[in-house]
């Protein structure tokens, strides 16, 4: 039976109880709620015959990027499949054709159908926040801004998703440089919706790409109950308010924010090891003793070398393993990387040989000490390193280890290059960037005063 969803689009839904299910999974979805997988299991329960969830099933497997997860996702695209011959709406086999090309690694393709399917239905915000998602892993800020600037005007004042569009729009104006366009977006989104934890997060980066740190603490610690109800995005934003006491030289702080919040759940998601890793890379790289924090990621990671899903997830895993001195296991992880470069038959495979292979590389050699070797393979990996997916923000870390390997390999012209590269992108210089400018000063007058 043909039912109308909450963007008045049709869907093959029989179970009319199961509308509200599904409603409430889009909503979840969209705001990061731990309530997601629930809401998605209730509709399925109502709807056993709904291909579209099952759809969502294999995109959200296949999102969290692990994999032992393909198998699940590989088989709800394989009942969706069987269940799309029932009579499924034109909009449902382009939500299949999608997820076919996403599980066949083409990512690039998966992210241009579905914008190609906003341009038939706009105001279906499921396939525009899955588009976002699939993007940003990608790295593709510029694709997540056109995308969201296409289908602005399905989405108007009667739309119930009107708030989580501003959001991802606010965060694409973030990552593409125009800040004061993504903090306004970024506040009437939160406005709009307090459970819009995307809108929060894209202020959040603003004031971390402008160096306003004051504000940053204060934005995040002023409404901590705007992402209380998420899933392991909550950690992501407690991440955020940490990296603003690291700025300050607050490093009590950050280790607090990450023994009670970031990583007080020793989860094994690799968004979850990219923030504890990324944080610990920072904090040691400003010269502080982080005890035996990497042990428990280090541990976990020992058993993820062979995963291969994401980038992105493939140099956390790399931080982490050289912070616990896993050397076997580093080398393990770097040779499945070989083999995946030289294949180059997937999206990820092919971000691997451009831009993963030589920045694990770097990671690996700064763990062991050959600067010289780190500065090398990070500068080669440094033109492509937007593709490896993530925000401006978190390859931030990529970005100093490149610096740092460079001031201990003695090459302060290249340190102060990239310091200077790196200002002009952020269009500001913070309290990191100044403390590694008159590190370099001190050395350019120590090297004076001996000649």
């Amino acid at each position: 039976m043909i039912r109308e969803d909450v963007f008045g689009y049709d869907l093959t839904l029989r179970n009319p109880a199961a509308l509200d299910s599904w409603t409430a999974t889009i909503q979840a979805f969209l705001a990061h709620g731990a309530a997601t997988p629930v809401r998605l299991a209730e509709t399925l329960e109502k709807a056993p015959d709904f291909a579209l969830a099952h759809t969502a099933k294999s995109f959200f497997m296949m999102l969290l990027g692990r994999s032992e997860l393909v198998q699940t996702a590989r088989e709800a695209h394989a009942e969706a499949t069987r269940l799309m011959g029932n009579g499924a709406t034109a909009r449902e086999r382009a939500y299949l054709g999608t997820l076919t090309q996403y599980l066949g690694g083409d990512m690039h393709g998966a992210a241009a159908s579905l914008d190609r399917l906003l341009t038939v239905w706009p105001r279906d915000s499921l396939a525009m926040k899955i588009g976002q998602s699939i993007k940003f892993v990608l790295g593709d800020g510029i694709g997540m801004r056109r995308s969201i600037e296409a289908i602005r005007d399905g989405f108007g004042a009667d739309h119930p998703h009107l708030p989580y569009l501003k959001g991802c729009h606010a965060f694409a104006l973030e990552e593409t440089g125009d800040y004061l366009g993504a903090e306004a977006l970024g506040r009437d989104a939160v406005l709009r919706a307090a459970d819009d934890a995307w809108g929060v997060h894209a202020v959040a980066h603003v004031f971390d790409m402008t160096n306003r740190t004051r504000e940053g603490v204060a934005w995040l610690s002023g409404q901590p109950e705007t992402w209380a109800h998420c899933n392991n995005f909550r950690y992501h934003v407690w991440w955020h308010l940490a990296l603003f006491h690291l700025d300050r030289g607050e490093h009590e702080e950050v280790l607090r924010l990450y023994d009670t919040e970031i990583r007080a759940e020793h989860t094994d998601d690799y968004r979850d090891i990219s923030n504890g890793a990324s944080l610990l890379s920072r904090l040691e790289i400003d010269g502080v003793d982080v005890g035996n924090r990497w042990e428990e990621m280090a541990q976990i990671c020992e058993s993820r070398t062979d995963d291969g899903c994401v980038v992105f997830a493939d140099l956390h895993y790399m931080l982490a393993l050289g912070g616990g001195d896993r050397n076997a296991e580093a080398n393990a992880l770097l040779t499945r990387m070989q083999a995946d470069a030289a294949e180059r038959n997937t999206s990820m495979k092919t971000v691997t040989a451009e831009a993963g292979l030589p920045a694990a590389r770097g990671l690996m050699n700064f763990a062991n000490g050959d600067y010289d070797g780190a500065f090398a393979d990070l500068s080669a990996a440094r033109p492509n390193m937007q593709s490896v997916g993530g925000s401006h923000a978190q390859r931030d870390v990529f970005e100093r280890i490149t610096i740092e390997s460079a001031l201990r390999a003695g090459r302060l012209d290249s340190a102060r290059s990239l310091i200077d590269d790196r200002t002009r992108r952020r269009g500001s210089l913070d309290g990191y960037a100044e403390r590694r400018l008159e590190r370099i000063g001190d050395f350019q007058e120590s090297k004076a005063a001996a000649r």
